[in-house]
């Protein structure tokens, strides 16, 4: 079982790493590093709320979950 530490901190260091490709990408393609980090901090905060919210509808389903047996 892995603590809940282990697993915000990986959730943490995946979103780290995310924002910074996303910066690298939207700076590479818009030409403003400042409206790349912009855009790059609204992507991020909106995959962070999306993906809450996904969690807490999928933490409803039974499905694909083992009995134990």
């Amino acid at each position: 079982m892995e603590l809940k530490k282990r697993a915000f901190t990986k959730a943490l260091t995946w979103q780290l790493i995310g924002f910074v490709v996303m910066t690298a990408i939207n700076y590479a393609y818009i030409g403003d590093f400042q409206s790349g980090l912009g855009l790059s901090s609204l992507l991020t905060a909106v995959g962070v709320v999306s993906y809450y919210f996904h969690e807490r509808l999928r933490s409803h389903l039974e499905w694909g979950l083992s009995d134990g047996g």
